[in-house]
């Protein structure tokens, strides 16, 4: 019995590193991939990550390493604390561990030790996420789900068995004599992946047998189709979106406040639009000012652009801080930066630790070269305009767009902390800052 394995995917001396965790998924996939080696021509190693969650952990990680040794493979090994990342970034443990795994994944293509990491994400993986995603209200971005290539810098994360079923993957290991390790948490209820893969699924499954199927032919086409929206959006934004709002004597001002971010559009031109065309501008201009709109508020929003009365005066509040204004000829989106609140802003040196029970926070800063003298830091709440530099991105970013990539919304992001010191944001909590010359280490 042969699995399906997407071997357009790779390339003639690609080096590959193949993530296994010991579970029966990745393990066929290693497996499988040392089988085409020859005809794919491609480099293997074995990337595993130790979260420190289970005690069954190190018995895995020997279990792995046994297996890399078997067929001589390199070995990349990380060890770190999902635990601790999770408290210290408001994440869930199962959200905590995944960011880790990938930050490690991208950082040994960033080194260059491997152009690209294959996961063993299976169909029945693509079905729970696109449920789960629906579950949770998503658009057609969440419900394309698992994306079979993902681009990183300098490489990419490729997921090669996003056609093959779960059960064929361990009847082909009964069939090699291939042990894996079970993973005891993968049968806790307590996690709502776990739910629907337990009990949703298998209940879905007696009303159509081929619903994993469907659900990941449902990820594909939400895929296409927000491939050719943001084509469109990429035409149609420069067109709509408006700085700021109308200036006497002509021109547009920059900002309705100097603590401000807006963006207007001429609710005539939105009204010319399609509603699914108007709603996918409408959320990226509020994605933009940092919010995520639901479909409830992205309809409130949608109702005032396109009415037709002739006087100003609607508004509307967003979640992010939002707020929308119509007037005559423009429906305008504005943020106000956070004023920032009694006891929110702190000052101190670097090296040296500062406590701030406000935002459940030790933190403590430390200059990476020996002997460098102190520098003064500000442990503080972002505000609109602030920019901060990722590791391996090209360029600064905006900390709204930041907070939007870490889901960060409502109250928990009016006075998400940064540190900034000599002008420049030096930490930011749930984010991989680059700041040569710094080192941060966060306990709550």
């Amino acid at each position: 019995m042969a699995l399906t394995l997407r071997s357009n995917l790779f390339h003639p001396g690609q080096r590959i590193g193949v993530a296994v965790s010991g579970g029966a998924d990745s393990v066929a996939l290693l497996r499988c991939l040392l089988e085409h080696r020859p005809k794919l021509g491609i480099v293997l190693s074995v990337v595993h990550v130790h979260h420190g969650i289970r005690e069954a952990s190190e018995e895995e990680s020997a279990f792995v390493a046994a297996l890399a040794a078997t067929y001589d493979l390199p070995f990349h090994l990380h060890r770190t604390d999902a635990v601790l990342a999770a408290a210290t970034r408001h994440e869930t443990l199962e959200e905590a561990a995944r960011n880790l795994r990938y930050a490690f994944f991208r950082q040994l293509i960033a080194d260059e030790r491997i152009d690209a990491v294959a996961t063993a994400h299976t169909l029945d993986d693509q079905a729970e996420t696109v449920l789960h995603k629906f579950l949770r209200g998503a658009w057609t971005e969440g419900l394309s789900g698992i994306h079979p290539v993902v681009a990183v810098e300098k490489g990419s994360i490729l997921r090669p068995f996003l056609e093959t079923p779960r059960a064929a993957i361990e009847e082909w290991l009964l069939q090699l004599r291939q042990p894996w390790r079970e993973d005891t948490s993968n049968r806790d209820l307590a996690h709502t992946r776990n739910r629907i893969r337990l009990q949703l699924l298998p209940l879905l499954h007696t009303f159509n047998p081929q619903i994993a199927a469907q659900l990941a032919r449902l990820a594909t086409i939400s895929a296409d189709e927000e491939a050719y929206w943001q084509g469109e959006l990429n035409r149609l934004l420069p067109l709509l979106l408006l700085p700021g709002k109308p200036a006497r004597g002509g021109g547009r001002s920059s900002s309705t406040h100097p603590e401000a971010e807006a963006v207007a559009m001429e609710h005539a031109r939105l009204r010319d639009l399609h509603p699914a065309a108007a709603r996918r501008v409408l959320r990226a201009a509020a994605r933009r000012m940092g919010a995520r709109l639901n479909f409830e508020h992205t309809e409130q929003l949608l109702a005032m652009a396109q009415s037709e009365g002739g006087r100003g005066g609607g508004k509307l509040d967003l979640p992010g801080g939002i707020t929308v204004e119509r007037s005559l000829r423009e429906i305008r989106l504005t943020r106000f930066s956070s004023p920032t609140a009694s006891g929110l802003e702190h000052v101190f040196l670097i090296p040296g630790e500062i406590v701030a029970p406000e935002y459940g926070l030790r933190l403590r800063g430390e200059s990476a070269a020996a002997g460098a003298p102190s520098v003064q830091a500000t442990l503080r709440p972002w505000r609109a305009g602030d920019r901060v530099t990722l590791k391996h991105s090209r360029a600064p970013k905006k900390v709204a767009e930041v907070l939007d990539r870490l889901r960060v919304l409502g109250a928990e992001r009016k006075n998400w902390p940064v540190v900034e010191s000599e002008g420049k944001i030096v930490w930011m909590r749930g984010a991989d800052v680059d700041a040569p010359g710094f080192l941060f280490t966060a306990v709550t």
